[in-house]
């Protein structure tokens, strides 16, 4: 009976390391393919669905402190009356090099009506900061989110976000990543929301 077991297990053994090893089939091959080709559409769809125009919000800014490179803390309130576009950026961030020139272009257009760019860097390591600001400066300021307490409490789910901000404190658009051409439609809110 020890035996006759034994020859079954082994029998099953064998069969299954047959099917394991089988060449796949055409059929196989084909679904294979149409899986990654799924996959892939997938990912694409993933990654383009994290950028964003812009996204109407109504709710009030959550206010913070952090501290500026120039060494001086500076509170979201303290900006209160002024519109605000907050940009939380990074060095690694390829479209947040893009931007950044941007955001100076509007910054500079804008300031003398009430109007101010914040960006936020949420690198750990500040130094990577600074090092990019000296490829790419500019003149509104920056702020260093290192330990990201100010990033998890916006709820950050893509790199940049850009939040519109109204005199009031309320936070009014949302923009998801960037891609030239997003800069119009920050100019046209930030218009909006200056002439309020």
């Amino acid at each position: 009976m020890k035996l006759l077991m034994k020859r079954d297990a082994k029998q099953d053994l064998n069969t299954t390391t047959r099917r394991a090893t089988k060449r796949p089939t055409k059929r196989h091959t084909k679904n294979s393919s149409h899986a990654v080709k799924i996959s892939t559409l997938m990912l694409i769809m993933v990654f383009f669905s994290g950028l964003s125009v812009a996204k109407e919000i109504n709710q009030p800014a959550p206010n913070f402190t952090l501290k500026s490179l120039s060494g001086k803390n500076l509170k979201l309130s303290e900006f209160r009356g002024q519109v605000i576009l907050l940009n939380f950026w990074a060095s690694w961030c390829g479209p947040c090099r893009q931007e950044m020139p941007v955001l100076e272009e509007i910054h500079n257009r804008y300031k003398d009506l009430g109007f101010t760019v914040l960006g936020v860097n949420v690198d750990e390591d500040s130094e990577k900061a600074k090092q990019l600001l000296k490829d790419i400066p500019v003149s509104f300021p920056v702020l260093l989110d290192i330990q990201n307490h100010t990033s998890e409490l916006y709820h950050l789910e893509a790199m940049p976000t850009t939040i519109l901000i109204d005199r009031d404190g309320t936070m009014r658009y949302l923009h998801k990543g960037y891609q030239p051409g997003f800069e119009e439609h920050y100019k046209q809110e930030i218009k909006a929301l200056i002439r309020g």
